[in-house]
């Protein structure tokens, strides 16, 4: 893990095209600014992380849905 210490108002940048800048400083709060291209994705872990647990529990649905529908032709047949 790469640690940086940033001020108000200053950047790191990720990659040529994602700035991250510090906006505001609150007590133990930061606020960051997250300027990036619309085709990355930017979400908070927890967020990111709901979603992948969504998408996994998507896949095992259409799967469990896959041997019902076998189970049907089987019965039309």
């Amino acid at each position: 893990m790469l640690v940086l210490t940033r001020k108000l108002n200053e950047s790191i940048m990720i990659g040529d095209e994602v700035e991250i800048t510090v906006i505001d400083i609150k007590g133990d709060s930061i606020k960051l600014g997250i300027d990036a291209p619309k085709d990355i994705k930017v979400h908070r872990k927890e967020i990111f992380l709901a979603i992948q647990r969504e998408n996994i529990d998507a896949a095992k649905a259409s799967i469990e849905r896959i041997g019902d529908i076998g189970g049907i032709l089987k019965k039309k047949k």
